[in-house]
């Protein structure tokens, strides 16, 4: 996927700005960046799902904006910031709702379809409520239902909107687990927007920054969570040591106020 020299404004407040960003196969990326700084947006971007107002988004060397929905659905999955179903669907029924791209409204699911759906549930812990309608599920739970639909969809390509926003530590770390999964033995792609740059750093290969609807910077984790970006980016003074164990960036916020 690439965005070259992307712009998009909500009215008259411009959010992105001749934006450029290649995304590459076989990686995982963190977006990160401020509030309103344009994250949720530039996904929206990515996938078709709003037009750039100047510049092009890229998908395989082609326009985005020439790519039908089903048949990008068969490429990129998308799990939103926010899913809200009203119907008392069951946790199975909605993870199937990954396969339908492939499968067609009146199709029969094939056996592989099954195994996704059974393997994307058992992945993210919902083997045991498969049979609970979504309407009786706490907001954590629904957030794994729709990312467990994601995974089931498996497509090369995966954008995640703020995957572990009501997940605890457990589940939280289980998602980004098994999508890093994906895409160090699968060769997958994942995008996903973060907000915790530890966990970022624990299982992103390479962070992007956003600010001023620009792409700040980017790069390997290792070489761009620094002091001074974060400093730069978020306004805050922080420290960043390495983690014994695996030697990956750890940031320790200063509690005293901006930097």
């Amino acid at each position: 996927m690439e965005a070259r020299g992307v712009s998009f404004s909500y009215g008259s407040r411009s959010v992105l700005a001749d934006l450029d960003l290649e995304v590459r196969p076989g990686c995982f990326y963190g977006l990160v960046g401020p509030n309103g700084s344009g994250k949720t947006t530039l996904l929206d971007l990515l996938l078709g799902v709003r037009r750039p107002e100047a510049g092009e988004v890229f998908f395989l060397t082609r326009p985005v904006a020439g790519f039908g929905r089903r048949e990008l659905a068969r490429h990129v999955a998308l799990a939103p910031q926010e899913f809200a179903i009203n119907f008392p669907f069951t946790v199975e029924e909605v993870v199937f709702m990954g396969r339908h791209p492939f499968v067609g409204r009146f199709g029969t699911p094939s056996r592989r379809d099954l195994d996704l759906v059974a393997w994307a549930m058992h992945a993210l812990g919902l083997a045991n409520l498969k049979h609970k309608p979504v309407t009786e599920l706490s907001s954590g739970e629904k957030q794994r239902a729709v990312l467990a639909r994601t995974l089931a969809q498996d497509t090369p390509v995966v954008v995640l909107d703020e995957p572990t926003s009501n997940l605890d530590i457990r589940h939280a770390l289980e998602v980004l687990r098994t999508v890093k999964d994906l895409v160090e033995a699968k060769g997958r792609t994942a995008v996903a927007v973060m907000h915790d740059l530890n966990l970022a750093a624990s299982f992103c290969h390479e962070l992007v920054y956003l600010k001023d609807g620009r792409v700040f910077v980017s790069g390997p984790v290792r070489e761009v969570l620094t002091e001074e970006n974060i400093a730069a980016v978020f306004g805050v003074v922080s420290k960043v040591h390495r983690e014994p164990a695996s030697g990956s960036p750890w940031v320790v916020f200063n509690q005293g106020g901006r930097a």
